[in-house]
């Protein structure tokens, strides 16, 4: 049997390497719990150990890694933690453009929203104007039309909010999970929410860009889930892109009129 002769200041620094290294596995299988219970809809428990549960588990980062075609490993490697890292919707994945289900849309053309609060980061009328032209993007290829109301409850309620904010899907703080939105219904589908933890911006690359997000989360609204396609709109990963010359991608275009029909001329 080998063995190691260290000097006390070695040994003491070997074993809190050791420590580090476990603490860090640790956090991390935690973490990959946590993404997956969320985004892929595990359901096996934290402290599950048997093979069936790790098999689930398998499966699950097997799913991952197909919709972000990345390499299917099954296994927690470095490409697949990258991905985890990256700021993102708080929406489960699905694949390709897709909407929620049959049926989950709204009945009717003409809604409403209403901003209930803002962020700090940005002047009002920024706000108000990012708002509005993230909602543009979908009533430019569709029949839709969107009134904001000033007061009472809209089919769209937009708000701000950070940590804990009333609806048991809690924010994250700064990067992960920037936002997310609800399928159309009554009361709470088709709000909105912002984590206000983020720094948002108008066009800009420095921060988190309002509209990118907003844009993506009035998807959901409107009754689309994520896109596996890394061009679209409806992407669950942030990705900053030039605005000046935005086009909402085919992709989404179709995902959105495959629900409410092409805009009249």
């Amino acid at each position: 049997m080998r063995t190691y002769n260290f000097h006390w200041p070695e040994r003491k620094l070997f074993v809190c390497e050791i420590l580090l290294y476990i603490k860090l596995t640790i956090a991390l299988h935690y973490c990959l719990y946590f993404y997956l219970k969320r985004f892929y809809n595990l359901t096996e428990q934290r402290s599950a150990t048997s093979s069936r549960s790790s098999g689930q588990k398998s499966l699950k980062i097997r799913e991952m890694q197909r919709f972000f075609g990345l390499n299917v490993t099954g296994v927690l490697d470095p490409e697949t933690i990258q991905m985890m890292k990256k700021s993102r919707c708080g929406v489960p994945d699905v694949s390709q453009y897709s909407t929620f289900g049959p049926g989950i849309k709204w009945q009717k053309n003409k809604l409403t929203y209403r901003l209930e609060n803002y962020t700090p980061d940005m002047p009002v009328s920024e706000v108000d104007r990012v708002i509005q032209q993230a909602l543009r993007v979908w009533a430019n290829v569709t029949p839709l039309t969107f009134t904001r109301l000033n007061t009472g409850t809209a089919d769209i309620m937009i708000s701000f909010g950070s940590k804990g904010h009333g609806d048991f899907y809690p924010f994250d703080g700064p990067g992960g999970t920037l936002a997310h939105a609800f399928s159309p219904s009554d009361g709470i589908g088709g709000d909105a929410h912002f984590d206000d933890d983020e720094r948002f911006t108008e066009n800009s690359s420095r921060g988190t860009d309002l509209f990118l997000v907003a844009a993506h989360e009035f998807g959901h609204s409107l009754g689309l889930s994520h896109s596996k396609d890394p061009t679209a709109l409806m992407y669950p990963v942030y990705k900053y892109r030039d605005l000046n010359s935005y086009v909402l991608p085919q992709d989404d275009v179709k995902g959105i009129q495959s629900l409410y029909g092409k805009k009249s001329i």
